[in-house]
């Protein structure tokens, strides 16, 4: 009997590559593949070739085909293992399982993930005498410096101006879904809100966070040369980086 496993199926890469969604998705189109899937996650153990092929009711050789395609596409994973865990006479079996991996698909990107992530810390360090506001802000900012800090590590060594600067921003935030855009050398537009639809529900909290969080940015990035101000603008990011003013 052939699974049909129903998907919900929405695109948000989580940085990196934001084609391996998409090719997993790609994988799963086939309704022999999605059933192989299907019931090797619901497995909750390795799964051996012929298992998954009963499954679907196919040959062996062709759900070898199909399960090394999962693999490839980072779904599954495999390795040799004797069958039951008891080792027999001949070759061990090729077994598989589940990779920890969150498939999510949303065009444009949108990362519900890090605002639940940045107002969980909220909620877990809140300190005495600190509001709500003011504890998601805290948090935002402290997100932004870790991220800014990771790039910092990874930057050549020397001092960044501002177009340098705002390149490596550029490079980072296309990561997590803000469609960057350099309509001038000094500055960096954000084409997307990657907190859509959230921020149209509460833009007062929602934009302070990202506000925070990308002024955290450029902080952990050690980049005074450039600021993120916020410029709200009907479909796009409400936050612009751009040259910093020049202090008197």
């Amino acid at each position: 009997m052939l699974v049909k496993p129903r998907y919900g199926v929405g695109m948000s890469a989580l940085g990196g590559d934001a084609g391996l969604p998409i090719a997993a998705v790609a994988v799963l189109d086939d309704e022999l593949r999605r059933g192989m899937y299907e019931f090797i996650r619901r497995a909750r153990r390795p799964v051996a070739r012929d298992e998954a092929a009963t499954a679907v009711g196919i040959s062996r050789k062709l759900a070898a085909f199909h399960l090394d395609k999962l693999v490839d596409a980072g779904l599954l994973t495999a390795r040799f293992e004797p069958a039951g865990g008891i080792r027999k006479v001949g070759r061990t079996p090729k077994v598989y399982e589940p990779a920890d991996v969150d498939i999510r698909i949303n065009i444009p990107q949108r990362r519900h993930d890090l605002l639940a992530d940045i107002l969980l810390e909220a909620v877990l360090t809140e300190g005495e005498g600190e509001t709500a506001r003011q504890a998601a802000l805290r948090a935002a900012d402290e997100r932004g410096r870790q991220l800014g800090a990771a790039e910092r590590e990874r930057a050549r060594p020397g001092r960044l101006g501002v177009e340098r600067a705002l390149t490596c921003a550029e490079n980072v935030l296309a990561e997590y879904g803000f469609e960057p855009a350099r309509p001038a050398p000094g500055c960096l537009r954000l084409l997307n809100c990657p907190f859509h639809p959230l921020a149209g529900k509460a833009p007062d909290l929602v934009c302070g966070i990202n506000h925070a969080f990308l002024a955290g940015f450029l902080t952990g990035l050690q980049a005074p040369s450039v600021e993120a101000t916020l410029a709200p603008r009907a479909g796009e990011c409400c936050v612009q980086l751009h040259r910093a003013a020049q202090k008197s």
